[in-house]
């Protein structure tokens, strides 16, 4: 076994929006043990969204929770980023995630296109 991160990108490109993307996994990955967000736009990941995180058609994060929990900042150790899931079984391997960008609700500057990126850390076969 051993472990390896994969980043999924979702694009957002209009403000007060709602984008929802579906990924998938490889057959050989065997759990799902961590799950980071982040951004290009830190600040607009960080104030304007939120999102519901799916695994396996199994609701892991509600509708509304908030990025800002799911990000992680420098200085915390490179290792202790990920939020913990606790090797979650991958099922069919499918990752849906809706993402909601609020930025009419808190105006720090005017809306620019960003990228938002949700890495998993996963245990793969050998």
């Amino acid at each position: 076994m051993q472990a390896i991160r994969k980043r999924f990108d979702i694009e957002i490109t209009a403000p007060n929006s709602i984008v929802t993307e579906t990924f998938e996994l490889e057959k050989t990955i065997v759990s799902i043990v961590g799950l980071l967000l982040t951004s290009d736009n830190d600040g607009l990941l960080y104030n304007n969204g939120s999102q519901r995180i799916e695994i396996n058609g199994e609701e892991i994060f509600p509708e509304g929770y908030e990025s800002k929990l799911l990000m992680s900042g420098v200085n915390v150790q490179p290792n202790k980023r990920f939020y913990d899931l606790e090797s979650l079984p991958p099922g069919n391997g499918r990752i849906k995630m809706e993402y909601t960008d609020t930025s009419g609700a808190i105006v720090t500057a005017a809306f620019v296109n960003y990228r938002v990126s949700l890495y998993l850390e996963c245990i793969m076969e050998d």
